[in-house]
């Protein structure tokens, strides 16, 4: 392929996608073959248990635009994402889930806007396909509650699905701070910023990593909001009007001690709970631990490490 052609790198950060990875790579190959530009797959193993290192490097020994970034442990999507894009060398780098969700067939739309000048290409879920109606519902309301606290203007329903030009990705790399928000630290760049809408599929093969009641819905939500938002503190003032209101009912109708207990345990409590959360976030940004360790990288500037 003419060297003279742009170069685009596909991010992929990833743990255990054995079953995915042959049909996404080969779904990638397909759709780069119809566009007029060079591609490399920047595989991120975030401490992958099966055998997905194994079938990542038989697919290297086809395609050699297969590149791959083991991390020393499991980190996070995030920060494998980061790690990503350091390691990606592209004019244009877009990073997406590996799991088949979001159609690789949406990405010569993302080109096109990239093309005409975009440096930030979101994009919008129109609908969501097998997905549960309960995550789906809260999932919604988490982004809403996000944007309406949020010091900018976060988008509503587009998650880890974008494309970035390098000058973007050279600033984003420059944000060191623990726990990074993607969705909102991409708005946050700046730039011009456009939006392409897509159907989001259901999982290619096996489970999800991040169901509903698990660890991590929980902390994306929080980390969204105590990111771009100082709702949480905002919420601990409302919070003790309410306790003053409600005081005076109590203070009628059940004495005074209860009208004290419930003013001061709701306050108090909501108070600690919100400030914590900040100082978590200092507390982590202050020791400067670096956001991630590499093990080894393969292909990764012509390297095998």
């Amino acid at each position: 392929m003419d060297t003279a052609q742009p170069l685009v790198s596909v991010v992929l950060s990833f743990r255990n996608e054995a079953d995915n990875i042959p049909t996404l790579v080969a779904r990638l190959d397909k759709m780069f073959a119809s566009q007029s530009v060079r591609y490399e797959l920047v595989f991120v193993n975030d401490d992958s248990t099966d055998q997905s290192l194994a079938i990542l490097l038989k697919e290297r020994e086809k395609n050699p635009g297969v590149k791959i970034v083991n991390m020393s442990r499991r980190f996070g999507v995030a920060e494998g994402v980061l790690a990503g894009m350091s390691a990606a060398r592209g004019d244009a780098v877009i990073y997406m889930d590996a799991d088949l969700q979001d159609p690789p067939e949406t990405i010569p739309a993302m080109l096109d806007r990239w093309r005409l000048g975009a440096d930030v290409v979101h994009t919008v879920r129109t609908r969501r396909r097998g997905e549960s109606p309960l995550k789906m519902w809260a999932t919604r309301i988490a982004y809403r509650v996000i944007q309406s606290g949020s010091a900018i203007e976060l988008p509503v329903d587009a998650g880890d699905f974008k494309l970035l030009s390098r000058a973007a990705v050279n600033e984003l790399l420059r944000v060191r701070e623990s726990d990074p928000y993607l969705r909102g630290l991409v708005v946050w760049l700046g730039f011009n910023q456009v939006f392409v809408p897509y159907e989001r599929d259901a999982r290619n093969a096996g489970s999800t990593h991040f169901p509903f009641f698990s660890k991590n819905p929980w902390k994306t939500f929080v980390v969204g909001m105590t990111s771009f938002s100082f709702l949480p503190v905002y919420l601990c003032f409302a919070l003790a009007a309410i306790g003053i209101g409600g005081s005076f009912f109590l203070l009628i109708f059940s004495g005074p001690l209860a009208a004290a207990l419930t003013f001061f345990w709701a306050t108090t409590l909501a108070a600690i709970g919100g400030l914590g959360i900040y100082l978590i976030r200092i507390y982590k940004d202050v020791r400067g631990r670096p956001q991630y360790i590499v093990k080894s990288t393969i292909g990764v500037d012509g390297r095998t490490e």
